[in-house]
């Protein structure tokens, strides 16, 4: 969804909107920091010098991660769960990398993470008019979104040719601004540290998203090129003397979303449809997974890496949703907008100009919200499907996508995102059979419990069988777990499509039928009428509070800032740092039973380990998903440590953000040096990052 975000206090209480404050707030433009805000409060005012330096030493990690670089020998640095997925690929049976750890002590020992891609920003540019003047007065909503999309396709082409880079138009406040991103792609990533699963999640789900930590939660990867590796424009240095209680902090990575601009009917959607639909789809595979990794240590280990992503995202989307059941929530949110339809209604002009967007907004959403399980359902967005239907998917789409004009496609297909799309299905093992029966099951399950027997989409999906039966026939009619076959496939393009009895094939085929009709319902009449009517509250906002807001979280770089900082919780002060003796006193009262068992290399490392070392620590940073493996930083654009998590009062921040509680929880640079040191031996790594073996 397009969102957009104002400084906004939950403590809103009234019906007037307050003095718009910022507080600790924002996911700011590397190309508009609030300076004269930092200046004021914090007695600094970054210069340019400094923002280029930090932009060009933060990176994307594929596309739902952040990373950095912090070293001049293209050493890069995020959390273990940025890289889990990587890192479990590269395991099997006899090594498994996810549960026991990973260390090359030398180049020649890294391993290649194949299909993995990071993006570098290297520019940005505003092509607002270029895509805003697409849209000619008169045009429907749907037209007009078809128009901007061609007009996108044309500057990303356009760019492309121009520069060799990667490019990303950006939508910003809700469609009032469009900027593009062009990025240095790299696909040659190398595994050089990993810890183990039990001290980079120590705690387990128990722990996550809650406060003290003692996490480990990190990885090293290397970029190379021409099978060297990368000598970045920028990196980071490391700080060795850390942070202490009110320093300020900046994080500096790529949020994926929030959903701050949301009016309150957009909030009940979502509170009321798509996250009971997600957590009911995310509690149940959960269960399954359990299931799954009791049969056996192999299915435990080839389920480790799903399961956490789904614990993490049950966690995470429950936490929203009782946020939004909070009636303070939505009270801050009705007062909001009542301020702003008042100073719209109040000019004449500003009526003509923006009208009622709120209700326009309404009506989209009680025309379409019937079909929103069937969309997310056919489309797979958040409804997890197995490997091989996803690449299933991808083939079959690209067979009728690329026969079009670039501007005429589906959005993902478009010609900027074709290499990472292909690099992802011929890349995208290792495959497993027994987890793909589960998986698949689950889903057709899924589809059955929430849209009923009798739906059309169910009958077709199952074909009059029991869902594990048509699991297992699909998948034993489906060649695409060999990579040869699936690049065949994709250089047979869509004469191997049509030609093709892959029952994989064939059954995203039927999917289809339901899918794009379902697809261009929501867009035409749903998210066509939400960019517009986003666009004038963005609009109505700029008018009203001025140039004191920040755009939504879009998946791009943006820049945090706030305070190392302790809170109060039932009537006790929970402090600001944690210390690596305390992860032992943790474990021992807990008789180091799962999941508060330290590896056996730090129970071995006790005695040389500084108990007094910092471990995590909390601030006033404003970050959500996407966050992860974001680098935090000092004034000094200095590593003074990592993000990973938030506590659990964080997680409404996807809809409204607080201070009072809520804390971003981060890895202390000093405790990275400290166990790298101590229990990994990894002398060459820190010498490598702070200049000397220490």
């Amino acid at each position: 969804m397009r969102t957009w975000a104002i400084l906004i206090l939950s403590a809103i209480m009234t019906t007037t909107f307050p003095e718009i404050t910022h507080g600790d707030e924002g996911m700011w433009l590397p190309n508009r920091l609030p300076n004269d805000y930092l200046k004021k409060t914090y007695g600094f005012e970054p210069d340019q010098a400094w923002v280029d330096h930090v932009r060009q030493a933060c990176i994307r990690f594929g596309r739902g991660g952040s990373a950095s670089f912090v070293s001049p020998d293209g050493l890069i640095m995020t959390n273990h769960h940025v890289g889990a997925t990587s890192i479990a690929k590269l395991s099997d049976s006899e090594h498994d990398y996810l549960k026991d750890g990973f260390y090359a002590p030398t180049r020649d020992a890294e391993l290649k993470c194949e299909g993995e891609e990071l993006f570098s920003l290297v520019e940005i540019r505003d092509v607002t008019d270029q895509v805003q003047s697409a849209a000619k007065p008169g045009m429907t909503a749907a037209d007009a979104s078809a128009a901007r999309d061609a007009a996108k396709s044309q500057i990303e082409k356009s760019a492309t040719e121009e520069t060799g880079l990667r490019p990303e138009i950006v939508t910003l406040y809700g469609g009032r601004q469009y900027h593009l991103y062009l990025y240095k792609v790299y696909t040659d990533i190398r595994l050089v540290f990993a810890p183990e699963q039990g001290i980079a999640f120590f705690g387990g789900d128990i722990s996550n998203f809650g406060y003290p930590r003692f996490n480990l939660d990190i990885s090293f990867f290397r970029a190379y090129e021409n099978d060297k590796p990368v000598k970045p424009e920028s990196y980071l240095k490391w700080c060795n003397g850390g942070v202490s209680e009110n320093d300020l902090v900046f994080v500096v990575g790529h949020p994926y979303r929030t959903q701050r601009i949301n009016t309150a009917a957009h909030l009940g959607l979502l509170r009321d449809v798509e996250l009971p639909m997600i957590l009911a789809a995310y509690n149940q595979l959960e269960v399954e997974l359990f299931q799954f990794q009791d049969e056996s240590e192999e299915h435990r280990r080839i389920a480790t890496d799903m399961l956490h992503g789904v614990q993490n995202g049950r966690k995470a989307f429950k936490g929203i949703l009782e946020g939004l059941l909070d009636e303070n929530t939505m009270k801050a949110k009705n007062a909001l907008e009542k301020e702003l339809k008042a100073f719209i209604n109040a000019d004449p002009k500003r009526v003509a100009e923006w009208g009622d967007p709120w209700k326009d907004i309404e009506t989209a959403l009680n025309k379409t919200k019937d079909v929103f399980p069937a969309y997310y359902l056919a489309e797979n967005r958040r409804m997890r499907m197995p490997t091989q239907f996803r690449v299933a998917k991808h083939l079959v789409r690209m067979a009728e996508e690329l026969d079009k004009p670039d501007a005429e496609r589906l959005s993902e297909y478009r010609d900027a995102n074709l290499e990472s799309i292909k690099r992802g299905i011929i890349a995208t093992g290792p495959i497993y059979p027994d987890l793909e029966q589960m998986v698949l099951t689950d889903a057709l399950m899924r589809m059955a419990r929430m849209l009923g027997g009798d739906h059309a989409l169910v009958k077709a999906a199952l074909d009059g069988k029991r869902p594990a039966e048509r699991a297992a026939e699909l998948l034993r009619g489906c060649k695409l777990i060999d990579q040869a076959e699936r690049e065949r496939m994709l250089e047979g393009g869509k004469e191997a499509v049509a030609n093709s009895k892959d029952s994989m094939i064939e059954f995203a085929k039927l999917l289809e039928v339901f899918a794009r009709p379902l697809r261009k319902q929501i867009e035409d009449e749903w998210e066509s009428v939400e960019t517009d009517a986003y666009t004038r509250i963005a609009n109505a906002m700029y008018a009203k509070y001025g140039e004191s807001v920040y755009p939504d979280a879009t998946g791009t770089l943006r820049f945090s800032f706030g305070t190392v900082k302790s809170y109060e919780e039932q009537n006790k002060t929970i402090p600001a740092l944690t210390s690596i003796g305390g992860a032992f006193e943790l474990s021992r009262e807990h008789k180091n039973a799962d999941p508060f068992n330290l590896p056996e290399s730090w129970l071995k490392s006790e005695k040389k380990l500084n108990a007094a070392v910092p471990f995590n620590y909390v601030s006033t940073c404003d970050i959500i998903g996407g966050n992860s493996g974001s680098p935090t930083i000092n004034r000094d654009g200095e590593i003074v440590g990592i993000i990973f998590d938030g506590n659990i009062q964080a997680l409404i921040w996807d809809i409204q953000f607080t201070q009072e509680q809520a804390r971003g929880v981060h890895v202390d640079s000093r405790a990275i040096i400290e166990s790298l040191k101590q229990v990994y031996g990894a002398d060459a790594m820190v010498k490598e990052l702070v200049g000397s073996s220490m």
